[in-house]
């Protein structure tokens, strides 16, 4: 049996493997490697989806808005101020509360401020529900913050009618933080005095 003459074929680019083909194919596998690293699936556990949708129901929560609200402030025929305002969940309920410092919108001077915490019922207007500081304190408050549940503010003051209200001589810091169903007020630890 006489075998058919074998044809030549002509030699293909792509069938020859170079190292840049190798090097190519490498590089490749290695990015999917790595892409499959961070695509991994949560974990099934009741609690951190309870834990996680607390969270985000959190995020979404809109905080009080202190424009809605009425402030305990006689202030005549100037109208209320709403110097600062901070936001945070500070009961643990999962919605925000906002913390404002308020005082008389006065020409001239420096009226005494009060700071307010502010609530949203589901459904309902915006209340206030606690006074961190009342202005017949006499204070001015010239940092406020909330952070982990808590409030923080500094409070300028005077000791005396005799001091010039411009030169405030009293300087406090105070923090105040949800327990047992009312904010309790402490100093915070980095106000050591030197």
């Amino acid at each position: 049996m006489q075998q058919p003459p074998r044809q030549t074929l002509p030699e293909l680019a792509h069938t020859t493997t170079r190292p840049v083909h190798w090097l190519a194919t490498a590089a490749a596998l290695a990015a999917v490697v790595a892409a499959s690293g961070f695509l991994q699936p949560d974990s099934a556990t009741a609690a951190q989806t309870d834990a996680k949708s607390a969270t985000a129901h959190a995020a979404t929560a809109v905080p009080p808005d202190p424009a809605a609200v009425h402030f305990p402030l006689d202030c005549g025929p100037v109208k209320v101020l709403v110097q600062k305002k901070a936001t945070g969940d500070l009961d643990g309920d999962g919605r925000p509360e906002t913390v404002a410092v308020v005082r008389c919108d006065a020409g001239s001077g420096t009226p005494p401020n009060g700071v307010y915490v502010l609530t949203r019922p589901a459904g309902a207007k915006p209340r206030i529900v606690a006074t961190l500081v009342d202005p017949k304190d006499g204070f001015t408050v010239t940092d406020l913050a909330v952070r982990d549940a808590a409030v923080t503010a500094n409070l300028e003051g005077y000791s005396s009618p005799d001091v010039p209200r411009y030169q405030p001589d009293v300087h406090d810091k105070a923090k105040w933080q949800w327990k047992s169903g009312s904010f309790v007020r402490s100093t915070p630890s980095e106000a050591r005095s030197v």
